[in-house]
């Protein structure tokens, strides 16, 4: 009888080159968030013919990037990471350029169709994550995704520097700002040339196609991955959207807004370094337990007080949340589905994260603006938010440890 030989154990060569050139992609076009973040929720406040619609912009982000995900996915599926970032970037530049001419032209609606292009690129980041798990190892798998994560840390200083330097340096508010923003993704795009990802090939005729969607979401682990990941992001963008607002209605200036979401993006990302590391030690599901626990402290805080230090501290925290909660349930959906099922299971994760996203972000600026009569009660109000789903989200987690596992 002939025995088989071992599968030889997979090289992480490749994928550590792969980390590299999406740890720099992270950094450059990565920027532009934390500076669309910063300003255009302060822009469309200026622009809107109501403050409650202030946050539409960012909205219309959100949703572009909902909209995106599942096309963008079977995209990439066919033709591979690179062109798919590259077509992310490209509708980061188009969103950018619509962005500036509302700005220019006082147009609200043009301004707001920016943001759903930009949309576009923050799909396409979104499945960064995912890139770095295609060609490691299963070892090496939560340190790739962490590490490709901790590349937002340098796109945490780049943004809001920028913002701080071009908000001011035209006629036009914040024109400079999305200029820059061009630029970015101009300069960004090309890295993708340096990816090492090869194509999915394309399923034998017979072969098992895996899971259909509504098969993989009746996997348990599965749908507590997406549910935690969901409520992760969604809440971290509701806290964040209206936090600039929230800085300046208490008295601050732009600079101290700019500020406070420097240290919220570098709590989101500074934490990666080490998340891999903590997930491998301890699992991926006490790790999304303790970042929803995490969020729910930063919830705590804010409804403590309006002092700048508070500001601070609760969004240092809303990041670290993020970073577990969010990390930890990717790690747990990329371990739950095939190779056969990454494209369809990824672009309907993303959907669904990202559908959680944008009613949040459509929350937020009705939440901050128009609930209460005052900024305070404003920013109760959207940190009151976060509890019922801390509550689901952290049910769920806990219903899937207590479930027997199979054998």
């Amino acid at each position: 009888m002939t025995v088989a030989a071992p599968a030889p154990a997979l090289d992480d060569a490749r994928a550590r080159r792969n980390v590299l050139v999406l740890v720099a992609a992270q950094a450059v076009l990565g920027a532009q968030l934390p500076m669309t973040f910063t300003v255009a929720g302060l822009a469309g406040q200026s622009l809107a013919p109501n403050p409650c619609w202030a946050t539409l912009p960012i909205s219309a982000l959100v949703i572009g990037s909902m909209l995106s995900a599942t096309p963008l996915s079977a995209f990439m599926a066919r033709f591979g990471r690179a062109a798919g970032f590259a077509l992310g970037a490209a509708g980061g530049v188009v969103g950018a350029a619509l962005g500036a001419a509302g700005l220019y032209w006082s147009l609200f609606p043009l301004f707001v169709l920016g943001g759903l292009f930009t949309g576009m690129y923050l799909s396409a980041q979104g499945f960064f994550r995912f890139a770095a798990a295609d060609t490691a190892s299963e070892a090496f798998r939560p340190k790739a995704i962490s590490w490709v994560m901790a590349g937002g840390l340098l796109s945490a200083v780049i943004g809001p520097q920028l913002v701080k330097v071009t908000a001011d340096a035209m006629v036009v508010p914040f024109l400079g700002v999305y200029l820059a923003i061009i630029l970015l993704n101009v300069v960004g795009m090309t890295l993708f040339a340096l990816l090492d990802i090869p194509r999915p090939p394309p399923p034998a005729t017979g072969a098992p196609a895996g899971r259909t969607r509504r098969q993989l979401l009746a996997d348990p682990r599965i749908a507590v991955a997406v549910i935690c990941a969901t409520v992760s992001y969604a809440l971290m963008n509701l806290v964040m959207t209206s936090s600039p607002l929230a800085v300046v209605g208490c008295g601050f200036d732009t600079a101290d807004a700019a500020n406070v979401v420097t240290a919220h993006v570098l709590a989101m990302y500074a934490p990666s370094f080490v998340t891999g590391h903590v997930i491998a030690r301890f699992g991926a599901e006490r790790v999304v337990g303790a970042g929803l626990v995490i969020l729910a402290g930063a919830g705590a805080v804010a409804l403590s007080g309006v002092d700048l230090l508070q500001f601070y501290v609760a969004l240092v925290l809303l990041g670290v949340g993020w970073n577990f909660g969010f990390i930890g349930a990717t790690t747990m959906l990329t371990s739950a589905h095939s190779a056969q099922e990454r494209g369809r299971m990824q672009g309907l994760n993303d959907l669904i994260v990202f559908g959680g996203v944008t009613v949040a972000s459509l929350s937020s600026g009705g939440l901050m603006n128009c609930a209460g009569g005052s900024v305070e009660a404003g920013w109760q109000a959207v940190n009151l938010a976060m509890l019922p789903f801390l509550v689901a989200a952290g049910g769920a987690l806990i219903w899937l440890a207590l479930r027997p596992r199979p054998a």
